[in-house]
C-alpha cells in the first residue's frame, strides 16, 4: 500500500510540475533538466526539432525536457537528467 501512495504522489507531482511555467523556473537554483517526461505541448524550452517551450509534438520524447526539483527526474521512468554544456574556452 505504501508503494502506490508513493507511486501516486510522485505522479501528482510530475503533472504539477510539467503544467507549471517554465518561465517562472527557469535558472531557478535547486532545478535541473529532465528529459524524456514532457506530455506533448508540455515542454519548457526548444530542441534541435523547435525553437520554443510548448512545442513537443508527441508524449516522453526522449530530446524534449520540464524543469524539475534535482533529484526526481532519476525517480521518473524514461526521465534523464540533461547534461551540462561543457564550456568552451
Amino acid at each position: 500500500m505504501n508503494k502506490i501512495k508513493n507511486i501516486t504522489l510522485t505522479a501528482a507531482m510530475v503533472v504539477g510540475l510539467i503544467t507549471l511555467s517554465s518561465s517562472a523556473m527557469a535558472g531557478k537554483p535547486g532545478m535541473e533538466k529532465c528529459m524524456g517526461i514532457a506530455k506533448a505541448g508540455m515542454n519548457d524550452c526548444g530542441t534541435s526539432k523547435h525553437a520554443c517551450a510548448g512545442m513537443a509534438k508527441t508524449d516522453a520524447d526522449a530530446g524534449e525536457w520540464v524543469y524539475v526539483p534535482i533529484g526526481v527526474c532519476k525517480k521518473i521512468v524514461g526521465g534523464k537528467v540533461k547534461p551540462a554544456k561543457k564550456k568552451t574556452k
